[in-house]
């Protein structure tokens, strides 16, 4: 009797815990709801105990609202399930022909797998010199001193749009809206070098990009004051040759450095691959371009990325949005032989509809959620989150989440949207999964990030 009546009284304690945060989550709620800032915007917050699954808290939880990168985490967990923690990126090089006397009488081909990671600063075994050490110790290996026929890059295998549709003009030509191609380089991006004037107003001068840039960008941008930070925006969409950078820039500093996307990544990489080819004196009597191998071909190298748990870190970690779009067209590629964004997509709305998300709770478009036009409930990024706490490869994907106001969670932001989805362990040992998503809120987003994370603080 002692002990049911203890059971009793925990289980008494523990009601009247969840529902004292129950409400105490209602009424900054309805705070939020009458502030000024958020008086015309959407809210959705779902709330469950990650242990027993039992909701301790829902508003509009079955609303679909625009996520931001909260969508990340769907695209993360079903790519750890359909592709694996373990899957590697293969880019081949190969060669036809015959190799007389240092000479090689053929082609060689580059094929390409969409290793999003291939030229990357972020694994040592990944930089572009890691690569051209590669490439060049392995026609050295083959005695090749010179090359009578062309370099080709084979990318026929995924579909010829880097772009997924929904991506708006204003993103497309910064370095997060670089799209995935077959062939990825130093992640599609690429710096601008640029020389403010002295004066607020003044003419600012690009005098310079790394790595080489195939396409001309004129500079429309002027100096801000002094300290006003980076406000320019790139336009270059993919394979264009012309584009515009405006905006502003500070005074004060002798140069400045913005990050674009690259138009196209092949073309980019081949310009760099044949000043290396020079740089070693090997002789290239054709050109580097797209062309498809040709069959019995003899491979000389094979480069390897890092696993996908690797790349996912730093997916979920930095935002990188290349990552998430790679992932969403290799499913494809995997899963079908063929490389398209849709075709993913596809298959990862497939994937969660056999997993208890209804797929008119989840419209998403693209696989890292730039697009404003995706849509997503409250109540089926929990379920992705509570769905991954159950899968061997959770570690990877817990390791992989910010750290952000001492909480576990995802964050999203594009204009008008703030959301957040992760895991809080409360001071009483209590453990919450939760997903929580503003739109169309107004002025500034760091406010609101601040009032929500005001909220999240009461399941600590």
């Amino acid at each position: 009797m002692k002990i049911w009546g203890l059971t009793v009284l925990c289980f008494a304690c523990s009601m009247a815990f969840s529902q004292g945060i129950e409400v105490k989550i209602a009424n900054a709620i309805k705070q939020l709801e009458a502030d000024a800032q958020l008086k015309h915007a959407l809210f959705s917050l779902y709330v469950v105990d990650t242990k027993t699954g039992k909701v301790v808290f829902d508003k509009n939880g079955q609303v679909g609202l625009a996520p931001a990168s909260c969508l990340k985490v769907v695209t993360s967990a079903a790519a750890f399930d359909l592709l694996g923690k373990e899957y590697v990126y293969k880019t081949t090089i190969a060669y036809d022909g015959s190799i007389e006397a240092g000479t090689l009488k053929g082609n060689i081909y580059i094929k390409a797998s969409g290793d999003p990671a291939l030229g990357s600063w972020r694994w040592t075994n990944t930089t572009m010199d890691t690569v051209k050490q590669k490439i060049i110790a392995a026609l050295k290996a083959n005695k090749i001193n010179s090359v009578t026929g062309d370099v080709l890059i084979d990318e026929n295998q995924w579909s010829t749009q880097a772009t997924p549709r929904g991506w708006t003009w204003d993103d497309i030509g910064n370095y997060y809206g670089a799209g995935a191609r077959a062939f990825n380089w130093h992640e599609n991006q690429y710096d601008v070098n640029l020389k403010p004037g002295k004066l607020a107003g003044d003419a600012v001068e690009v005098t310079g990009t790394e790595p080489v840039l195939q396409a001309q960008l004129i500079s429309e941008v002027k100096t801000g004051k002094a300290g006003s930070g980076d406000n320019t925006v790139i336009y270059l969409p993919e394979n264009a040759t012309l584009g515009y950078i405006r905006g502003t820039v500070p005074a004060g500093v002798s140069s400045f450095k913005v990050s674009g996307a690259m138009p196209d990544a092949a073309i980019s990489f081949s310009k760099e691959l044949e000043i290396w080819l020079r740089e070693n004196n090997i002789s290239l009597e054709g050109k580097v371009k797209r062309g498809a191998e040709k069959l019995n071909t003899k491979r000389m190298l094979a480069i390897m990325s890092p696993s996908l748990d690797s790349i996912n870190y730093w997916f979920l970690q930095k935002s990188v949005n290349l990552f998430g779009e790679a992932f969403v067209k290799t499913i494809a590629y995997e899963k079908t032989g063929f490389g398209s964004t849709d075709t993913g997509i596809n298959i990862i709305r497939d994937f969660w509809a056999k997993r208890g998300i209804e797929r008119s709770a989840l419209h998403n478009i693209d696989g890292s959620g730039l697009s404003p036009a995706n849509r997503i409930t409250t109540h089926a990024l929990v379920t992705v989150m509570q769905y991954a706490q159950k899968q061997s490869w959770f570690p990877s994907f817990y390791n992989a989440l910010p750290k952000q106001n001492n909480i576990k969670m995802k964050s999203g932001y594009i204009g008008g949207v703030r959301s957040y989805t992760g895991y809080i362990r409360s001071a009483s040992g209590a453990e919450y999964t939760f997903a929580f998503i503003i739109n169309n809120y107004d002025g500034d987003p760091g406010t609101v990030r601040e009032k929500m994370w005001k909220l999240l603080d009461i399941l600590k």
